[in-house]
């Protein structure tokens, strides 16, 4: 199985519904992308402090790493990317991505 943590850096102008529509979008994709055990998502409850700044998240739990390189490409992972995308703080370098083979 693969976890594929994202982490974010929304704009601080971003509306909390706006937020909780991207995670819900990204929710949805487990019901379109095949491969998808889980998803998960809410803000870090870390007490550590060690974020950098990236205080929300998701993680999505895939079978195995060819679901997950067919989600990455799969049309609508895309379309929700190009959202996620448009609303982090500073595109592509408001996101973190980092998977971890479980």
């Amino acid at each position: 199985m693969i976890l594929h943590c994202v982490f974010l850096r929304f704009k601080a102008a971003l509306q909390p519904a706006d937020k909780q529509a991207i995670f819900e979008a990204v929710a949805a994709l487990k019901d379109v992308i095949p491969g998808i055990v889980d998803v998960k998502y809410g803000p870090n409850v870390s007490p550590e402090g060690l974020n950098g700044g990236f205080v929300d998240g998701f993680t999505v739990t895939f079978d195995d790493a060819a679901a997950r390189d067919a989600y990455l490409v799969h049309p609508e992972h895309v379309a929700v990317g190009e959202r996620i995308i448009a609303a982090t703080d500073g595109g592509l370098a408001g996101i973190l991505v980092f998977d971890l083979m479980i």
